[in-house]
Formats: structure tokens, sequence, C-alpha cells
């Protein structure tokens, strides 16, 4: 183990109080974060201004990414920013034989170390990562697609809260049960007592693989990341091979720290794969790897639950996410509410509703009795306004993170009456970025064929507005929906308690997120670290929820020691 520069003191002196704190708050559920939103936070006590986070993003470029971790036979990349620009990074390949031994030689201290010590670490890491938030920035940008502003956020501090928050949770679960030593003892009559004095270890699985996604490197990755490091277990992240910058930050910075605290580096370190190789599958059954965590489809997500038999996978998967419109008495708020939700990073989110359950004799609403057709036409102008303006548009939409997404808009129109049109929007700073407005589709909901697409994951700037023939129709199409495809979230709009009462119930019985009558500055499809769990584990979506207790808790087991008083 190498000489520590970052003593347990220091650690836990800067860090504690956040631990405590994120402990707390994953009780209360109240809002918090140790992390700013807002770039202008930075610049300060050691965090990078936005020029000089630009500048070490761009230092980066057309270069090599150095990690001097064991087992590297060559070097590859070839990641292409959806805005255009060439990275020209290349990362260094591994040879497995060789690094995942390597992997494994530094547990034993890991494990010494304990679940304070763990935790302060990786809080340790988040925080550097926070420090290097408009670096990252750009990163996640260039690689996912998203606008700046959303890459910012999302890919920083909601990302660093979310990866906190799993840390919070490895903590309490490892600590519930006393290390000991704990004295036992038995009575036995008139004999003396059995006596024992027994110790507690939390012991790690082994090797966990986290497989990494294009749209959210760090905000899907990094609770699998941090739960497993803090649950002792080394990590191998394994990017998507169009995002593989932001994840590789992220193995450096922790890295250094994992180094500077005294343990192994190697405890932390990067897969890379050439093109084609899919080295994925071949990882994924590797007798060393023990967790998995997955975001992608759910072709490869369901591959991965039936064949890596030897590890503990959690999957994010993809589902069908409903919105069911009974009524309103914020017809206005409404409509904004649902057009952002439908328009953000051009509905690439997997918490992007997709269906709009809407009955055909239309709602009753503050501003009067609305058709079908009505609410349609509504929704479409609300949309055409947001996205009127093409640099708002841009901020908004970010851009098309695959020719997949393209493809998939341009068939959408194809399937049904379109009331709202997608159109190409020019980016001035970008001008290789393909940027698309969303289309609405109507669609009866009682048609084989339109059921076939509506019935179906339409990932990206697509939407359906499916006419129902009741909301108790709706509700019984929400509930086959979520049953049989999944749902990351389900939204709802009703002035009715015995319909709030009702869809609640549905969301309940089938597991599945619910956000009722938003008509403000929440959305469906975004939610915060400590408070609100992102998926349930419990529909065809996700096998697991970001964050709970299930996320952290059998990723370790604990070990008893028994010894004679």
């Amino acid at each position: 183990m190498a000489a520590a520069q970052l003593t347990t003191d220091t650690l836990a002196e800067r860090h504690r109080p956040t631990l405590d704190r994120a402990l707390e708050t994953i009780r209360s559920r109240a809002y918090w974060s140790p992390h700013p939103e807002h770039p202008k936070a930075y610049g300060e006590n050691g965090s990078l201004s936005a020029a000089d986070g630009l500048a070490a993003y761009q230092a980066l470029l057309d270069g090599r990414f150095e990690l001097d971790q064991p087992g590297t036979d060559g070097w590859t990349g070839g990641e292409i920013s959806p805005y255009g620009p060439v990275l020209g990074v290349e990362y260094p390949h591994a040879d497995i034989d060789v690094l995942l031994p390597a992997m494994r030689a530094g547990m034993t201290a890991w494990r010494e170390a304990g679940p304070e010590t763990r935790a302060l670490v990786c809080t340790e890491i988040l925080a550097r990562i926070s420090a290097r938030t408009h670096e990252f920035a750009h990163a996640v940008m260039h690689t996912s697609g998203q606008a700046f502003m959303m890459a910012f956020q999302a890919g920083g501090p909601h990302a660093q809260d979310r990866g906190l928050e799993a840390v919070a949770y490895a903590y309490a679960e490892q600590t519930r049960t006393p290390a000991g030593p704990a004295a036992w003892s038995k009575p036995q009559g008139k004999k003396d007592p059995l006596e024992l004095t027994k110790q507690f270890t939390p012991v790690a699985r082994g090797i966990a693989l986290m497989i990494g996604c294009n749209t959210f490197p760090t905000w899907n990755g990094y609770p699998g990341l941090f739960a497993s490091l803090a649950t002792g277990n080394p990590v191998l992240v394994k990017p998507h091979p169009r995002a593989v910058l932001p994840l590789a930050l992220t193995v450096r910075v922790a890295r250094e720290v994992l180094a500077e605290a005294g343990f192994d580096p190697n405890l932390v370190a990067l897969a890379v794969e050439r093109p084609g190789e899919g080295i994925a599958k071949t990882l994924a059954v590797r007798p060393e790897i023990k967790i998995i965590d997955y975001t992608g489809s759910t072709a490869f997500g369901d591959w991965l639950e039936e064949n890596a038999r030897q590890a503990q996978v959690y999957t994010e998967k993809a589902g069908v996410n409903t919105v069911v419109v009974d009524s309103t008495d914020d017809y206005k708020g409404m409509l904004s509410n649902l057009a952002f939700s439908l328009s953000l990073y051009s509905g690439q989110m997997c918490t992007t509703p997709q269906n709009l359950l809407i009955p055909r004799d239309g709602i009753t609403t503050d501003a009067g009795p609305k058709s079908y057709d009505e609410v349609t036409a509504d929704l479409a102008a609300a949309v055409g306004g947001l996205l009127g303006d093409d640099a708002r548009a841009n901020a908004l939409l970010g851009a098309l993170v695959n020719p997949d997404v393209k493809a998939r808009l341009e068939a959408a129109a194809g399937l049904g009456e379109v009331a709202l049109e997608s159109r190409e929007v020019a980016n001035p700073d970008f001008p290789g970025a393909v940027v698309r407005t969303p289309v609405i589709v109507k669609l009866d909901g009682n048609k084989p064929e339109a059921q076939a697409a509506y019935f179906s994951e339409c990932f990206g700037p697509v939407s359906f507005a499916v006419r129902v023939d009741s909301t108790g129709d709706a509700l019984e199409l929400l509930r086959r929906t979520i049953r049989e495809k999944g749902a990351m979230t389900v939204g709802a709009y009703t002035t009715s308690p015995d319909v709030e009462r009702d869809v609640e119930e549905v969301c309940l019985d089938e597991s599945a997120q619910l956000s009722l009558n938003l008509t403000g500055g929440v959305f469906v499809n975004q939610t915060a670290a400590f408070s609100d769990f992102h998926g349930s584990g419990g529909n065809p979506a996700a096998n697991a929820a970001l964050c709970d207790a299930a996320f952290v808790a059998n990723r370790f087991r604990v070990v008893e020691v028994r010894r004679p008083s």
C-alpha cells in the first residue's frame, strides 16, 4: 500500500459533515445538494472557472489519455461529438487477463479500511470531480449531445449528487450491523454461560463492472460505480464507445485520490473497446466479475440478466412512459409543463413521456371543455411556441445522439396523423449538429396498427397522442403498458379525487413512479437525488432503483468471526 498523503483525519475533517448531511437527507427526503448548479459558482477555492474548464477540456483533445494502469496493450478511441467535431482522444486498451488480477490486489487493504474510510475517500473523489465540473460539462456535452447547460447540471452536480447518495446508502447498510466486538452470553442454568465474542465485517463480492451509456454517462454511471466502490469492490468502468471521455476523466480522478489516500489505484480501472470489439459481453461472463451495473437497451439488459449468472446484475433498460390526461384546473400550465418535458434533450431520456392518453370525448379544464383534437393541437402549439426561437430550441434540444434516433423520428411521421411536424434547427456554433424538434403523432388507441406503434418504445423526440374511449380505458392501458413494457415514469392530470386514487392504485400495483398534476417548474422526466427514486426496480423497465437500500445491500456480505470469550 502506498504512503498516504490524505490521512483519515484529513478526510474526516473535510467530508464527515457532508456524509452526515447525506445520511440525514436520505432519511428526511428533503431537498439538499452540496454541488452548486450554477456555472458562476465555480472558479474559486480550487474549482475551475468556465474559461479554465473549457481550456482543460480542449487540452484533452487530439491526444493520448494516460492512465498508467496495468495491462495496456495498445491505444483506441474514435469518439465523434454529436455536434460534429472529432474528439481525437486515444485511450489505453487493456489486456483483461493482466488488468483483472491487478484490480484484485488492493482489495484486502480496501476492506480493512472499513466503511467510513471508504465513504470518505469516495466523497473526496466526488469533491474533486465537482471542482472540475466545467471540464466535465464539455466532455458530457460532446459525447452525449446534451446542450451545454444540461450537460453542466445533469452531467455535473446532479450526477455527483447521485454518486454521493449511493455512498450514503452504502455506508448506512454496511454499518447497520455493528462491527463489534460484540459480547454474546447464553445462560445455561446452573452451568456457566456460553460466552463468545463476535466480530462482523462487510466483505465485498469482487470486481464490479460498470457498463456506461451514451446519453448520460455520469448521471447513470455514478450510482453503480460509487455504490460498488464504497462497499469494498474494485470497479472496472467500461464506457459506451461514443461516450468514453467523461468516464475516463472519472477513472483518472478516482485513481489519483485512491493513491493519495494510500490505497491501490487499480481499485478503479478503465476498459475501452476497439471499434467493433464488443467487450461488454466478454467481460460480463468473466468469473472475476461479481457485480454488473448497466443502463441501455432492453435486449442487452435481458442478455446480461440471463447470462451473467456469476454476477449480481443491476439493469436500467427501456420502458414506455405514459401520461394520463383526464382533467386539469390549470390547462395552460399543463400544456407548458408537458411541452418542456417532451422537448428536453430531444426526448433522449429514459424518463421522457411517450404516450399521452386522452379521452375521445375530451377533458374538462379551467378554460372550459377541450376536445381530443383541441388538446392535441394546443399541446402542439405549446411545443412549437417553446421551440420557435432557434437559440432557445438549441439550448433545450441539444443534438440527436446517433443516427438511429433520427431514423426513428423520421419514421414516426408515417405512423399516423401528424399533429406537430418535426423541423430542423440550425446550430450556428456547431454546423454539424443534427438538431430536430419533436414530432407528435395522433393515434387511435383501438386500432391494431396504432397499438403496434404506441406499445413499443420509440426513444427520441417522438410522442403519441393516443385517443382512448374513456379515462377508465386509459387506466387499463396504463396498467397493461407498465406490466408488459415497463415505465420509468408515469404522469397524470386530473381534478377528480377518484381518478387520482385510481391512477395511484395502478402505479402502486405495478411499481411505477408517479407524478400528479405537474404544472410548474418540476417535470415528470427529472428526479432529485436524496429524495426521488429513479425507477422502482419493480417493473420491466429496470430491476433496480437509483438509489435505495436494495441497490447497495447485495454488493457486500457480512462475514462473522466468533471466538470464545
